[in-house]
């Protein structure tokens, strides 16, 4: 296949330019506001409630917001939530103005940034299974697959830049005008969208009663073993790997390493998924999709293991980046999996799933590595996240060897055919 089919449609390239923009703002705000709150607090729980905070809304409005997306037009919707975005981000940079920060108690303030951080997370909910239906919209079915790639790619990038720039602005410019920042990024992907044609509303069910919409999703996706089974097991490695929230912590406390050294940390998962996707461009990775899905979150426990572990910065920073390449590789197994797999009027429907089981519980693993680190430690915490994705490996690979013998070849060489 063509490496570079997708970037051979022009509103693919602009969606790229869209999706790069908004996860750019998406990933700095956060890492700004995990860096405000612990300078606030000095209190790892704290950096959990925020992944709790943007978790209840995603998960609680995640299966509505699929059945949303899949009965209205998908650029005016994504429009909509970019919007939503700008005013949240809005608010961030208002309340982190130095002398409010100076003159309110913490705890308003940290109230004012959860309270902001939730709203982003119903924002959130509506997000992701837009862009994932809008993708489809954009491209021909042949050629899903390489989209997949790229879009998963440019998502990569934006976190690689998005955290590596959060952490020299915050130690620059300082944290009020890093949300300045994020705000024009924000208002970049705004304008960027307007050049995307209005798409059809492919859904033939206009109008269906909105629980027999979420029953039908739902029984899709757990009637379709390969689709629940790469969910379930990113979901729980993404639980339990969550040590990326403990980073304020590890730079902070740990390793000493101030805002700069921050910044790469963050960004180092980043770099290597990003790397590793952009060689899956030329080396697919639809054969023996299980297999490699499996080593793949193996390797990523070990990864955190040797992280929570070391005391040097740069062996630190070699254990994210590993971590990262091989969670690129579940990343494009995983979507390349659901864009196969999933019909094109459920499209929203299941990528709300897919937010539930994977996307959300990234803020989920955020909580667990505040919490188990408030009572274990914080290295403790990460050791202890390591062996329990180990073991959700091990434990799929026995349960479950239908999924361990998983290979898509078959079902690219169908789309092939059908977009000929």
């Amino acid at each position: 296949m063509d490496p570079y089919a997708a970037l051979r449609y022009k509103e693919f390239n602009i969606f790229l330019v869209v999706r790069f923009a908004m996860v750019f703002a998406w990933s700095m705000q956060f890492i700004v506001i995990e860096w405000q709150v612990y300078s606030l607090t000095k209190d790892p729980l704290s950096l959990g409630i925020i992944g709790l905070m943007e978790v209840i809304p995603a998960v609680g409005m995640a299966l509505f917001a699929g059945h949303i997306v899949d009965q209205k037009e998908k650029r005016s919707l994504l429009i909509k939530c970019i919007l939503g975005f700008s005013v949240i981000s809005i608010g961030l940079f208002v309340i982190t103005i130095p002398s409010l920060v100076v003159d309110l108690e913490t705890r308003t303030i940290l109230y004012a940034i959860y309270f902001l951080v939730f709203l982003g997370g119903i924002v959130r909910s509506f997000i992701g299974p837009t862009i994932f239906s809008l993708v489809a919209l954009i491209v021909p079915k042949k050629i899903y697959p390489n989209a997949a790639t790229w879009s998963s790619s440019t998502w990569q990038f934006a976190s690689v830049l998005g955290p590596a720039l959060a952490g020299f602005s915050i130690s620059f410019i300082g944290v009020h005008w890093s949300m300045c920042v994020i705000v024009g990024f924000s208002i970049v992907a705004l304008l960027t969208l307007f050049r995307i044609e209005r798409k059809p509303i492919l859904n033939p069910k206009i109008g269906e009663p909105v629980l027999q919409s979420l029953k039908e999703g739902l029984k899709f996706v757990f009637s379709t073993k390969a689709v629940f089974g790469a969910l379930t097991l990113d979901m729980v490695a993404v639980l339990f790997g969550g040590a990326v929230a403990l980073l304020p912590i590890f730079a902070q406390d740990i390793l000493h390493v101030g805002a700069e050294g921050f910044g790469i940390l963050r960004a180092a998962p980043a770099v290597g998924a990003a790397i590793m996707m952009l060689a899956s461009t030329r080396f697919p990775l639809h054969k023996n999709a299980g297999k490699k899905l499996l080593w793949a979150i193996f390797g990523f426990g070990v990864c955190m293991i040797v992280f929570g572990l070391s005391t040097y910065f740069w062996l630190s920073v070699a254990a994210l980046f590993v971590s990262g390449a091989l969670d690129g590789i579940s990343m494009i197994v995983r979507q390349t999996i659901l864009q196969l797999k999933t019909p094109d009027h459920m499209r929203g429907r299941v990528a709300s799933v897919n937010s539930i089981f994977v996307g959300s519980s990234n803020e989920l693993g955020a909580f667990e590595s505040g919490l188990t680190a408030k009572v274990m430690g914080t290295v403790t915490a990460v050791v202890f996240g390591g062996v329990m994705t180990i073991l959700t490996v091990g434990t799929t690979a026995f349960v479950s060897p239908t999924f361990r013998k998983l290979d898509l070849q078959r079902d690219v060489e169908e789309h092939e055919r059908e977009g000929a």
